[in-house]
């Protein structure tokens, strides 16, 4: 059966498998349940396990149910975006936590030599985008009127629509009454507002659970690449950057073949 649309709370018998991480349990079982917590949307909870396909994701959670330790919820009105609410990283299993240690020291390793590093198992199941650059729009979000012009300018130069935000309120303002957007570029420091609190909002809303999201940040530490990457960023650039760089991202994140 479709799990497209539904949402999804943790029964009791869930939570008590998920906080005495019982090894009877598979891990896979207790992604889901750390995720959903208490409960969410379908699409949710493909965003944060992108680096699995979706077939494997859906008998997974239709396997929860037959375990009775997930169970379809009643449908809820939509949730509001909330850029402001407190940073939620998602509960993982211990092998993650190694995974995504390894991750962060893999990024740090990219960005120091290469200025970009792209969430591989994330990307390998995105579809790649259908649409032709032109009609792929690219949302930069980003304070400083120097570096928006300049990534808006290389935006276009590669060949791809552009709309920009310059700050958490004006982003939130686009993604309620604009289309939405094929791909976020998205500064981790803003003066109204954290990149990370904005991504896990994000990835919280079904509407955008799935959108595809770059930070722009010179904040390259491993705690704050590791953060971002618990929350299901798809791709780092630090700055200062070049068009090359951001061009090749963007089109690598998008899976569209190269020029």
């Amino acid at each position: 059966m479709s799990q497209k649309g539904r949402i999804f709370k943790v029964t009791e018998a869930g939570r008590r498998a998920w906080q005495s991480q019982d090894p009877a349990v598979p891990s896979p079982y207790r992604r889901i349940l750390g995720v959903v917590d208490p409960e969410a949307h379908y699409d949710v909870i493909r965003g944060f396990l992108r680096r699995y396909p979706d077939h494997l994701i859906q008998a997974w959670v239709g396997e929860l149910q037959e375990l009775r330790l997930l169970e379809p919820a009643s449908p809820s009105v939509q949730p509001e975006l909330d850029f402001t609410a407190r940073l939620r990283l998602p509960a993982l299993v211990a092998e993650d936590e190694q995974r995504l240690a390894l991750d962060a020291k893999q990024a740090i390793a990219a960005l120091a030599s290469q200025g970009a590093y792209l969430a591989a198992e994330r990307l390998k199941n995105r579809p790649a985008a259908a649409k032709p650059a032109a009609q792929t729009t690219i949302l930069i979000v980003e304070d400083d009127p120097d570096q928006l012009t300049l990534a808006r300018l290389r935006v276009a130069m590669a060949g791809y629509a552009a709309r920009t935000a310059d700050s958490a309120a004006a982003l939130l303002a686009a993604l309620r009454e604009e289309p939405s957007p094929d791909l976020l570029l998205l500064d981790i420091e803003l003066p109204d507002g954290d990149g990370f609190d904005i991504l896990a909002g994000l990835r919280r809303h079904p509407e955008h659970a799935l959108l595809p999201v770059v930070m722009l940040t010179v904040k390259d530490s491993s705690a704050d690449v590791r953060k971002g990457l618990a929350l299901g960023a798809d791709g780092y650039v630090t700055k200062p950057y070049s068009k090359t760089v951001l061009a090749d991202t963007i089109r690598q994140v998008l899976g569209t073949p190269a020029p």
